[in-house]
């Protein structure tokens, strides 16, 4: 143990101690500028700014720069359709030349979204429905109702649509809304032996509510049922009811009343 002791104080030792130092120095220094060189580190051209720009324009910079690109697409509300809004890598950095730079623009056709159902909301509720949806509020108007702000209608482009109707995303639709007015009164319209889509078209054209459907009976064909009872029903002494007032329906399977066949008459 003494030897080596002796032998690490000798002058021998430190020589090549230091030489194994200078070594591995020298091999990290070369492995490092090797590197260096070999991915041209610190060389390249700058990606240019790109975001805000038309595709058509980042197109013509890409290729006069010798760069290539890939684009895809995505809807923004609001956003002029095929203006650049995401690049990468960013502007500003160093690549080498032919690197593939990735684009994100907006798309120029909006994806369709469905109307939701707006029976029975309130303007308000409405709104919040259709912001939800995608799509917006336009012109707004009234109409006699019993109810106040009751969403009455919808249309889009001057034609009245229904729920599940497919619009652009970000469009606008026009409301009718109650306007409250529920001392006004109609005429309560005759169902008795009616098919009841066509009840149906008749309360809404009176102005009224369609209430509960209760089906009497076996039901084999549900394109085919009548009305056998109403209520409110149009009687001698009832003939009017308020504007918005639910009509309920009972409906019967089979012909209608006026086709059943009438018993025999005893001779």
């Amino acid at each position: 143990m003494s030897k080596f002791w002796t032998y690490l104080k000798t002058k021998d030792f430190r020589n090549n101690f230091l030489a194994a130092i200078g070594t591995v120095l020298a091999v990290v220094l070369i492995a490092y500028l090797s590197l260096g060189y070999y991915t041209r580190h610190g060389s390249g051209i700058p990606v240019p700014k790109l975001k805000g720009l038309s595709i058509d324009q980042a197109r013509s910079i890409l290729d006069q720069q010798g760069f290539r690109y890939q684009v895809d697409s995505v809807f923004v509300q609001d956003k002029a359709p095929g203006t650049i809004i995401e690049q990468d890598p960013d502007a500003g950095t160093n690549v080498k030349e032919g690197r593939t730079i990735y684009l994100t623009m907006v798309t120029t056709l909006a994806p369709e979204v469905a109307l939701p159902d707006l029976e029975q909301s309130t303007y308000r509720e409405a709104a919040a429905i259709l912001s939800n949806s995608g799509l917006k509020v336009g012109d707004t108007t009234y109409r006699s109702d019993i109810a106040r702000d009751r969403i009455l209608e919808v249309s889009f482009g001057g034609q009245v649509i229904k729920s599940g109707y497919k619009l652009p995303k970000g469009s606008k639709v026009d409301l009718v809304l109650g306007d409250g007015a529920g001392a006004n009164e109609v005429d309560i319209p005759d169902l008795i032996n009616q098919d009841l889509d066509a009840a149906r078209f008749a309360i809404r054209g009176a102005g009224l509510t369609i209430g509960t459907v209760t089906y009497q009976g076996a039901i084999t064909d549900s394109s085919n049922v009548v009305v056998v009872a109403q209520s409110p029903m149009l009687t001698d002494s009832t003939s009017k009811t308020s504007i918005g007032t639910r009509i309920n329906l009972t409906v019967s399977q089979g012909k209608k009343l006026d086709e059943q066949p009438q018993p025999e008459q005893q001779p």
